[in-house]
C-alpha cells in the first residue's frame, strides 16, 4: 500500500514535498508515489529513498483527452485504488483536474485527504502545512493504530545525488578548467524573467533585481574572491540575460552556466559550492536542501512561508519580502553584500 502524494507544482514547490513524502514512508512503510508536474518532478526525486515513483505531466493545464501523460496518471492511480492519497495542491484549476482524474480513476474518496481542507495557519511555513496534512487520517483508515502519524520528521526538504550525478559534475568541471577552483552560485533571474519574445520589463516582476546591482555585487564577489569561479546559473531560455550582465563585467571568472546545467548537475554542484545568492525560485530551494549555504532575495512572497530551508544545517539568510517591502529592487546592495560576508563557511 503505497501511499500517494500528488502536486502540481513548480520547481520549489516540488522541493518543499520532500517532508511529506518521507512522514508518509514512515507512517505506512511504503515509499511514496508521486504525481507531479515536470520536467523537474522526475529528475529532482530519482533515487530518493523515499520515492517509489514520479509520475509527471509536462503541460500543467492542458485537457485530459489531449494528454497521454494524463492517461498514463490516470492508470496509476486505477492500479492503486486502495492506496492513501494525499492532495497538496492549492491552485484551483489544478485542483480540478485531480479532483476529475480521481473520480475517473473510481478512487474512493474515503481514501482521499486533501491540503485544502486544512484551516491555514498565519505565516505558516509551508513545509509545516504539508506536515500537518501528512498527520491527516483517510476516512477510511479512520480508528487504525497508527503510532507513526505524527512522527518528528524533520520539517526541511533533504535531496539526494549519487556517483553518476557527481562523476558527471565532475566531468564537467574539469572541462571547463574549472574543477581545481571554489565555486560561487549566483541565480539572478526566475520563471518570470523571460517571455516568448524576450526579456519581461522588470517592472512586471517582483523578483527582478535591477541589471547594474547585480553587476556591482559580482565585481565586489570577484574581487573578495579571486581565486574562485562565479557560475550564473538559470534555465537555458534566460542564458542571453545572464549573458549580459556577465559581459558588462569583463571578468573570466564569472562563467554563464545556464546552458550547461541540467537539474541532476544543478544539484550536483549545490553539494559542493561554497555559497549561492538566489531570487525567490526553485534552484535556491535546491541548492538549501543539499546543504548550501544562501542569501535569498524575497519580493511579494513571504520568507515566513517560503524561505528555503535546509535538513543538513547550511545557513540560509533571507532578504525583502512583506511586511517590509515587495519588490525584490527595494533591497539594497549594501544589504546583499553585509548577508553574503554574514554567511558561515560551509561545513
Amino acid at each position: 500500500m503505497r501511499p500517494i502524494a500528488i502536486r502540481f507544482g513548480r520547481l520549489g514547490d516540488m522541493v518543499l514535498l520532500a517532508p511529506i513524502l518521507h512522514r508518509l514512508h514512515a507512517r505506512y512503510g511504503e515509499t511514496c508515489v508521486l504525481l507531479g508536474t515536470g520536467p523537474w518532478s522526475a529528475a529532482l526525486y530519482a533515487g530518493h529513498p523515499d520515492v517509489a515513483a514520479v509520475v509527471q505531466v509536462t503541460a500543467r493545464h492542458r485537457p485530459l483527452l489531449f494528454s497521454p501523460q494524463r492517461w498514463h496518471m490516470l492508470r496509476v492511480l486505477r492500479a492503486n485504488r486502495g492506496a492513501p492519497v494525499y492532495v497538496c495542491e492549492t491552485e484551483p484549476r489544478a485542483l480540478i483536474k485531480i479532483r476529475r482524474m480521481l473520480a475517473l480513476a473510481r478512487m474512493d474518496a474515503s481514501r482521499c485527504v486533501f491540503i485544502t481542507d486544512l484551516p491555514s495557519l498565519p505565516e505558516e511555513h509551508w513545509a509545516d502545512r504539508l506536515l500537518r496534512l501528512a498527520a491527516q487520517t483517510p476516512t477510511v483508515f479512520a480508528g487504525e493504530d497508527d503510532e507513526n502519524a505524527g512522527d518528528n520528521t524533520n520539517a526541511a526538504p533533504c535531496l539526494y545525488v549519487d556517483d553518476a550525478d557527481r562523476a558527471d559534475r565532475d566531468a564537467w568541471l574539469a572541462a571547463r578548467g574549472i574543477a581545481a577552483h571554489e565555486l560561487i552560485l549566483v541565480q539572478p533571474a526566475n520563471k518570470r524573467s523571460m517571455r516568448w519574445n524576450g526579456a519581461r520589463d522588470p517592472a512586471d516582476d517582483d523578483k527582478s533585481w535591477p541589471r547594474e546591482r547585480w553587476v556591482a555585487l559580482l565585481r565586489l564577489l570577484a574581487a573578495q574572491n579571486p581565486d574562485a569561479r562565479i557560475l550564473l546559473c538559470g534555465a537555458p531560455p534566460e542564458a542571453p540575460l545572464l549573458e549580459g550582465i556577465a559581459n558588462a563585467i569583463e571578468s573570466a571568472n564569472v562563467i554563464v552556466a545556464a546552458r550547461d546545467l541540467p537539474l541532476r548537475r544543478l544539484m550536483a554542484v549545490a553539494e559542493i559550492a561554497r555559497a549561492m545568492i538566489s531570487v525567490d525560485t526553485g534552484p535556491a530551494h535546491v541548492a538549501a536542501a543539499l546543504g548550501c549555504p544562501l542569501v535569498v532575495l524575497f519580493g511579494a512572497q513571504s520568507p515566513r512561508v517560503w524561505q528555503p530551508r535546509s535538513a543538513t544545517g547550511g545557513a540560509v539568510i533571507a532578504l525583502g519580502g512583506p511586511p517590509r517591502s515587495s519588490r525584490v529592487a527595494d533591497i539594497a546592495l549594501a544589504d546583499v553584500s553585509a548577508a553574503w560576508g554574514s554567511l558561515p563557511p560551509r561545513e
